[in-house]
């Protein structure tokens, strides 16, 4: 049991690591135009999302895809960037119009996230024979970060709008351009071209 909990910390505090606050950006993104009352939709959004980098995150660490990480590192950006302009794009419409799309573009997005994760986990696992439990430990522990930045965006949506009286549609507008704007930033930091 106690090789679980290291996996599952070592995780948990991947995806709640400051340094890398790429993937908290992605999940801002992702979430932060969801009332409360829309949990459901945002569950299914969050399980795409979860489904598509559990399982690059594991073809990667199997060895059965390579890819390169300068690639990958941009990509990650791109993906907050375009879920930032699919949110401003929908300030007018109801998410659930668009709600295929939306569980389609996570899952895509997820895939990518995961070939991110896998890299700090291949190193972290060296030797390892068995690759399945630790894999298996590191992804529950992600997704338990995921559920707790996901439940902190959701209740710091409620204060603002219950208690500060922000608009959705204010809110909605500062988090994705915030969040886009970043975005951009991480964008030209790691563009691959600019670092060869």
């Amino acid at each position: 049991m106690s090789d679980f909990y290291l996996w599952f910390s070592t995780g948990l505090e991947h995806i709640a690591d400051w340094k890398g606050y790429d993937h908290i950006l992605f999940l801002l993104a992702l979430c932060g135009v969801y009332r409360l009352a829309e949990w459901r939709q945002l569950l299914v959004l969050i399980t795409s999302f979860t489904v598509g980098h559990s399982l690059t995150l594991a073809l990667s660490v199997l060895d059965i895809v390579q890819v390169n990480t300068k690639w990958i590192e941009f990509l990650i950006p791109v993906t907050i960037a375009l879920t930032c302009v699919m949110n401003l794009a929908d300030l007018k419409k109801t998410k659930r119009a668009h709600a295929g799309l939306r569980y389609s573009t996570a899952l895509f997005f997820g895939l990518i996230h995961g070939l991110g994760f896998s890299f700090l986990l291949k190193s972290l696992l060296g030797k390892e024979e068995n690759l399945v439990p630790p894999l298996f430990a590191f992804n529950v522990g992600l997704e338990a970060g995921q559920l707790l930045i996901v439940a902190v965006v959701l209740l710091l949506s409620v204060f603002a709008t219950a208690f500060i009286h922000i608009r959705e549609t204010d809110k909605n507008f500062f988090v994705s351009s915030a969040v886009f704007g970043i975005a951009c930033m991480l964008m030209l930091e790691r563009f691959p071209f600019l670092k060869d």
